[in-house]
């Protein structure tokens, strides 16, 4: 729907979850060498018997729209170097934070989870900007502490409504990555979908914090347009 507002047009190709790891590639393959095909985007987690990474290194790196092809999360990580994509929600976690904040340079930001999707590439762009980075896992310890002393947190990791009003900095500046289904009787689906972040606490103390759904979802969107387009004008200078 996206796609068609913005005049680009969109087509997909689903594979069976028996798919082989040839075929997976083949299709890739196909898509590179296709001269209408801008942007290839492939639908992550892919199942367990396919290698993740080797579909990924296969897409033409001026056609990774997503953002996560070695070289351009290679790139991303190296002082000095640029990508040519950077990976969509990412890339909207910071456009919120420089639409909300005057600068990030010396801002203390808190990444919560290190995925390879979100965690990861988020905290090499704040590191980018000049802020001072800490990322939190599974195996961090004092979480409460460690999040209260951040000006910017980024949450990322998968638990519902981890994070509590008593955990977040006044004045901080919250972005809610996640995703969580919570069993809700009194909705139609039988549940209801809610963030990392206890929206009704925090937002009693942030400054500015990112609902879900609705906050990030549109950001990634948008982003990957963004990308797409930017595919299209270079494969034009080519």
């Amino acid at each position: 729907k996206a796609c068609l507002e913005a005049g680009i047009e969109s087509f997909g190709h689903e594979l069976p979850a028996t798919a082989t790891q040839a075929e997976v590639e083949q299709l890739v393959m196909d898509l590179n060498a296709d001269p209408r095909v801008n942007g290839i985007l492939v639908q992550l987690p892919m199942p367990s018997h396919i290698d993740e990474e080797s579909v990924l290194k296969a897409i033409s790196i001026e056609k990774d729209v997503d953002g996560f092809h070695p070289l351009n999360i290679g790139r991303l990580a190296q002082k000095g170097r640029e990508p040519l994509f950077i990976p969509c929600t990412p890339a909207g976690c910071i456009y919120l934070l420089e639409k909300e904040l005057p600068k990030l340079e010396g801002a203390n930001a808190v990444v919560l989870g290190r995925s390879n999707i979100v965690g990861m590439p988020v905290a090499l762009l704040l590191v980018r900007a000049n802020a001072t980075v800490t990322i939190c896992h599974s195996r961090s310890r004092n979480l409460p502490e460690i999040i209260r002393n951040a000006d910017i947190l980024v949450a990322a990791v998968g638990r519902p409504e981890m994070v509590k009003g008593d955990w977040v900095k006044p004045g901080a500046v919250v972005i809610d990555v996640g995703i969580n289904h919570v069993d809700d009787a009194s909705r139609p689906k039988g549940y209801r979908i809610v963030g990392d972040v206890n929206y009704v606490e925090v937002s009693q103390v942030a400054s500015a914090i990112t609902p879900v759904p609705g906050g990030v979802g549109p950001m990634t969107i948008a982003m990957l347009l963004k990308n797409t387009l930017r595919a299209a004008e270079i494969a034009d200078k080519v």
